[in-house]
């Protein structure tokens, strides 16, 4: 049986692959997301001249961001392997991949995101305060909507990170399409179906891609 024939007996598991791909990226950026989000905002505020300046907040949380972002994710997965297992019981298959994938995230879009929010005008701000909105209200109803467009731009490169850091994951048997190639294809030498995966990554990602693009056009204030 040749290296294509294989791969038309193991078409039966590409859809579950493809589909525990998308549970982990998309559960990562629900709940990275939103961790990345709170500590971005909270990195822009409490720094020097931000809205709720605090330098012992902004300084543990730049050095916490700046010490875990830089670390490859095929190290950090294992890494937090022992947290894993205190979190979600386990530190392997999808579950592990997923928590891993979230706390990475975190760390990531932190970033991403107070970089997007200096783009807002700090006039914009000044005249929200001197009208005696509270700091709360401002974050809510000025800085994230005038940095909305940018926002999604950011969070568009991050789901695609997300899906990469995904084929990364296989390598802790977390299923998806990255241990699909890595069991049926890298494994036992046979490149078509690695790059049946592959392709099908790419389709992700530029579909992310295409979507987010589109989406920020509309928010985007020229």
């Amino acid at each position: 049986m040749d290296n294509f024939e294989k791969l038309l007996n193991l078409l039966h598991l590409l859809g579950p692959a493809t589909v525990e791909t998308l549970q982990m990226v998309l559960m990562a950026l629900l709940w990275g997301g939103l961790g990345g989000l709170i500590v971005g905002v909270l990195l822009y505020t409490t720094k020097t001249g931000g809205l709720t300046p605090n330098r012992l907040v902004y300084f543990f949380l730049n050095v916490l961001v700046n010490f875990f972002r830089p670390i490859p994710f095929i190290i950090f997965i294992a890494a937090v392997q022992p947290l894993s297992r205190a979190v979600v019981g386990t530190g392997y298959g999808v579950p592990a991949a997923t928590f891993a994938l979230s706390l990475a995230a975190v760390f990531g879009i932190s970033r991403l995101v107070e970089q997007n929010l200096v783009s807002v005008p700090g006039g914009v701000l000044e005249a929200a305060l001197s009208l005696g909105a509270s700091r709360f209200r401002i974050i809510l109803t000025v800085l994230l909507p005038e940095a909305l467009g940018p926002l999604i731009l950011g969070y568009t490169f991050a789901v695609v990170a997300l899906v990469d850091m995904s084929a990364v994951a296989g390598y802790i048997a977390a299923g998806g399409l990255g241990d699909f190639a890595i069991q049926y294809g890298y494994r036992v030498y046979n490149p078509w179906v690695t790059w049946t995966a592959v392709l099908i990554i790419v389709i992700i990602v530029q579909a992310l891609q295409f979507f987010g693009n589109w989406l920020s056009k509309k928010f985007i204030r020229n």
